[in-house]
């Protein structure tokens, strides 16, 4: 009896703690025009046709990530910019989310260079996102088919200072590695004051404090001061392009 009545106290708490139907329902009219089998197969489409473009870079790629909002002869749009011009140099290719800001540096550095610049841009109702500098992309209508995109399209990531997104991005990365579910592969993060107070609060709260990670996990980060020194780190893992 004692168990039972546990029981359904905590599914009373469930309950209380599930979104309101009403929201529900908002969240579905989002899409009310879709047919939800129609809508599985337009997943599935933007998952089949993401990994057929991202083919042709597998092996050769670096992803780099950072806020969209720098623009021309901001410091970090200028050391994003020279930064993929030397790697697209070097034959790497450049892909970002294809929109404003550091996207846009790496971009056109790598445009400029000559190299393949390369954008996995949203498609949005009354806003074009990718930009000038991309010469070859691949648009999505779901976000988080980007965002598996994104996760899987390269070698190297590299992050520049940026918010909510780019964190996500980051937070992203660091989880498939810790939990092996991709191959360890290069984070780096470029602007050490920018960085290490956030991983400074890992080391000390999440891993030391609360032991909710291992010190290897902190292992997988790579702090840089700029765009040169992520250069220079890149160079020596003498990856094969």
């Amino acid at each position: 009896m004692k168990k039972q009545k546990h029981v359904k106290a905590l599914h009373e708490k469930n309950k209380s703690a599930a979104l309101p139907e009403s929201k529900v329902q908002e969240l579905l009219d989002l899409h009310k025009d879709e047919v939800s089998t129609w809508r599985i197969f337009k997943i599935m489409t933007e998952f089949v046709k993401g990994f057929d473009f991202l083919r042709k870079y597998m092996g050769q790629s670096i992803s780099i990530f950072g806020t969209a909002r720098c623009s021309t002869g901001h410091c970090l749009y200028e050391e994003a910019r020279e930064l993929s011009f030397k790697l697209a140099k070097d034959n790497f290719s450049i892909i970002t989310g294809g929109g404003p800001g550091i996207m846009e540096a790496a971009n056109k550095g790598a445009y400029e260079a000559g190299g393949r610049s390369v954008g996995l841009n949203i498609k949005l109702p009354m806003e074009q996102r990718i930009n000038e500098y991309v010469k070859d992309s691949e648009a999505f209508e779901y976000f988080f088919v980007r965002k598996v995109m994104l996760s899987f399209a390269s070698i190297v990531y590299v992050f520049f200072p940026g918010g909510y997104g780019t964190l996500d991005e980051l937070f992203e990365m660091l989880t498939l590695i810790q939990t092996e579910k991709i191959e360890p592969i290069p984070v780096v993060l470029v602007g050490r004051e920018y960085w290490e107070p956030l991983v400074g609060w890992i080391a000390q709260t999440v891993m030391k404090k609360h032991k909710a990670i291992d010190p290897i996990d902190l292992t997988i980060i790579k702090i840089v001061d700029s765009g040169d020194e992520a250069y220079k780190y890149i160079k020596s893992l003498k990856i094969v392009k």
